[in-house]
């Protein structure tokens, strides 16, 4: 299925979410590949079987095979440390936070591709999945590189909608809307 096909497929309570994505794959704030790999990256973090194939089969047009692995790979690394650094922050015990971690995280510098783009995906993921620690550690680094917060919210503009496509489409999977009487 093609992207315009599974927009077409959004139903009218969710309009917005179809018009805002795509006016936001068109944004000037990001690049082609900082907006396809926000893409693929929250598709994964949104886990909506139906718009992750879409959408990944979409990004993979956009970006090369290894922006696109890397930007699974950014998916992959946060779905783990969100939870991880998650509960740290969770936990009222201050110990957990002076433990090592004893988690590999490599990919974090060898995903071959723009340090910036890995780590606004990792912000996205980070998003999606609810880490506060994650987002504002990635948060910094990346205002550090120089990046501009409108960039930053760029992105997370972006995987706000795919999350909420995510979750309408999973809605829908259960409880398909019903089509509205016609009146005539």
């Amino acid at each position: 299925m093609t992207l315009n096909e599974l927009l077409d497929t959004v139903p009218t309570y969710a309009k917005d979410l179809k018009l805002n994505l795509s006016t936001l794959l068109q944004q000037q704030e990001l690049n082609e590949q900082q907006i396809w790999g926000t893409v693929a990256v929250s598709a994964i973090a949104s886990r909506n079987p139906r718009l992750l194939q879409t959408l990944l089969a979409e990004a993979a047009s956009h970006l090369s095979p290894q922006a696109l692995e890397a930007a699974k790979s950014a998916a992959a690394i946060m779905g783990m440390n969100n939870v991880y650094y998650r509960f740290q922050h969770l936990a009222k015990n201050p110990k957990y936070a002076t433990l090592p971690a004893r988690l590999r995280m490599n990919v974090l510098r060898n995903h071959g591709v723009d340090p910036i783009d890995f780590e606004l995906w990792c912000t996205a993921a980070s998003a999606i999945n609810g880490c506060g620690l994650c987002v504002d550690s990635h948060e910094q680094v990346l205002r550090s590189k120089g990046m501009t917060e409108e960039s930053i919210l760029a992105a997370v503009r972006l995987a706000s909608v795919i999350h909420g496509l995510a979750a309408v489409f999973d809605t829908e999977a259960v409880v398909p809307s019903q089509p509205v009487p016609s009146l005539t």
